[in-house]
This record gives structure tokens, C-alpha cells and sequence, in this order.
């Protein structure tokens, strides 16, 4: 009997004991066992004794210990909705013919509040309403105008902003800043230095040469010759070589209609080669190239002669 009130030993212990009524503790009981003793934990209900409610509780839980025993613990939630001082029983464990016993504890359960018992129990108070906070609620409504007519202002000014504005200043071409026959004669001498013709390039070179015929139209004789077919723009620029008002040279070549036959052989030609493949003679590319020469030369502004020779010399006292 010796022997086994020494290998099983059983205790428990409440955190707190004292408690406002409502309030929760825990109980911790342990046991502490030999593992070759079978030890039968008490059940538990809903509540420890009379007064005091078992909230919740864990399942037990076995801890082995450093000296090849094992360990039983158990926590118990306790709450009372009573205002007493309460002994709490002893907790029983039986361990096949023994019973072991926890020591007796206290618990006591205060009551925080006066309670007059003369007045008569009374019901619960109905809900009431809240009042309207028509201030909040102006101030909200105050903000949605306010934002409603920041918008409305900030739509306008846009509106306004996008009518009165300047217009933004395209960049201008530099070559547009200068006179169209300058340009033609420059990339005409590019072409003629180049002679990609020679390579086996020969639409290369056709389409080259009547671009700078064409953009030197365009610029000249505000004909767009650039968006225009060949025909499109010989139709239009036939009356104006006629006229010959725009003509300029030695007499050899002061005729509108022989000027205009060359462009017009030439572009025919330029044609051929970009569209049906056609192969030319070297002949033909030179003079495709003399004729856009010739067509430059022969439309080109005539300087005013007011300009010629410079300003004149003072005479000398």
C-alpha cells in the first residue's frame, strides 16, 4: 500500500480564487503516475458541484517525465454566476482498489454591484431610436455640391482651355526652308555621284530620281505630284510649261512643249521600270537623269536683277 501511495500522486490547483461573478478560471489537475498503473480520471459534467459551471474542458493529456514516469493533466473552466464563498470538493482518481484524493480548495465569487431587493422586477427597457444627426447629414450633402460643382467648373474650363489655345507649331522641314531648286540640284548631284543604276539597282535609281522631280513639282508649281500619278500630274502640269511664263534658259531650250515631251518620256519610263519591269539601256538612264537636270534648270525662279552685282561703291571724294 506503501508502494503505491508513493507512485501516484495527485494534486490540482485554481489560478485564481477570487473572482467577480461571471468571471473565468481554470482548475489544473495532475497526476502523476507510474506507467504500468492504470489510473481511471474522474468524468465530468457541467458543473464541478452546486454553484459552480464547468465552462469547458481539455482532454487529458499524458506528459512523460526525466524519471521514466508519465504525467496526466487536465484543465478544467470554471465560472459561477453566484455570490458566495465556495469550498470546492476533493477530486476523486481511482487507481484499481486505492482512491486518491485532491486537497480541498476556496473560491470566492463577489458580486460587484448593489442590488436593491425591495423594488420590483421590472422588463427591459425597449430599444430606442437614435436621433438624426441632420448635421452630419447637411455637411455630406454640403460636400457632394461642392464636389458636383468643382467638376462641373473643371469640365468647362477644359473646354474653354481646349478652344482658346494657340495650336501647337509643327516642326518645319529644313529643306522646306529652302528654295525648291536647291534641294532638286543637291540630291540631283547625290544620284548622278552614286550611280547605283550601274549595281543592277536600276528601279532603285528610277524611283530616287522621280521622287526629286516630284517633290521639286510640288514645291514649284503647287502641284501635288507626290500623291499623283504620272499622268495625274502631267495633266496638270502641261498647261503650265505651255504657257512658257515659266520657263527660263537659252533660246535652245525655251520651249514649254519640248520640255514637257522630255518629263513626260521620263516619267513614262520611270513607270515601266517600277511597275512592268522594265529593262533599261544605260543610255536611257542618262538621260533620264540629264532630262531631271534640264526640267530644274529650265523652271527654276529667275533671280531679280536688283539683286545682281551687289550694292554699289560710293563714289570716292
Amino acid at each position: 500500500m506503501l508502494s503505491i501511495l508513493l507512485a501516484i500522486v495527485v494534486s490540482a490547483s485554481i489560478d485564481s480564487t477570487s473572482l467577480m461573478i461571471g468571471d473565468q478560471t481554470d482548475l489544473h489537475l495532475q497526476v502523476t503516475q507510474e506507467k504500468s498503473e492504470r489510473v481511471e480520471m474522474p468524468v465530468f459534467g457541467e458543473t464541478l458541484q452546486d454553484g459552480i459551471e464547468i465552462v469547458d474542458k481539455t482532454i487529458v493529456d499524458t506528459l512523460p517525465l526525466s524519471d521514466g514516469r508519465i504525467q496526466l493533466n487536465q484543465y478544467l473552466t470554471l465560472t459561477s454566476f453566484k455570490d458566495s464563498l465556495f469550498s470546492i470538493n476533493p477530486i476523486t482518481v481511482v487507481c484499481g482498489q486505492d482512491t486518491f484524493r485532491t486537497e480541498p480548495m476556496a473560491l470566492n465569487i463577489v458580486q460587484p454591484f448593489e442590488v436593491d431587493t425591495t423594488l420590483a422586477i421590472t422588463d427591459i427597457k425597449d430599444i430606442e431610436k437614435a436621433p438624426i444627426w441632420w448635421w452630419g447629414i447637411f455637411r455630406w450633402v454640403l460636400l457632394a455640391i461642392v464636389l458636383l460643382l468643382l467638376a462641373v467648373g473643371g469640365w468647362y474650363l477644359w473646354r474653354w482651355y481646349q478652344k482658346n489655345r494657340k495650336p501647337e507649331e509643327e516642326p518645319i522641314d529644313p529643306e522646306l526652308l529652302r528654295p525648291a531648286d536647291e534641294v532638286a540640284l543637291e540630291k540631283l548631284d547625290e544620284i548622278k555621284a552614286q550611280k547605283i543604276w550601274k549595281d543592277g539597282k536600276v528601279k532603285e535609281y528610277q524611283t530616287e530620281l522621280t521622287d526629286v522631280v516630284r517633290e521639286y513639282i510640288s514645291r514649284r508649281f503647287d502641284v501635288q505630284s507626290t500623291e499623283k500619278t504620272s499622268d495625274e500630274t502631267l495633266r496638270e502640269l502641261k498647261p503650265i510649261l505651255l504657257n512658257g511664263e515659266l520657263i527660263n534658259g537659252d533660246a535652245s531650250l525655251n520651249d514649254g512643249k519640248a520640255l514637257y515631251e522630255k518629263l513626260r518620256k521620263m516619267l513614262q519610263l520611270a513607270d515601266l521600270v517600277k511597275f512592268a519591269k522594265w529593262h533599261t539601256t544605260p543610255d536611257e538612264n542618262e538621260m533620264a537623269l540629264t532630262t531631271a537636270y534640264e526640267f530644274v534648270q529650265e523652271t527654276r525662279p529667275t533671280p531679280d536683277p536688283s539683286l545682281k552685282g551687289g550694292e554699289e561703291e560710293a563714289p570716292q571724294a
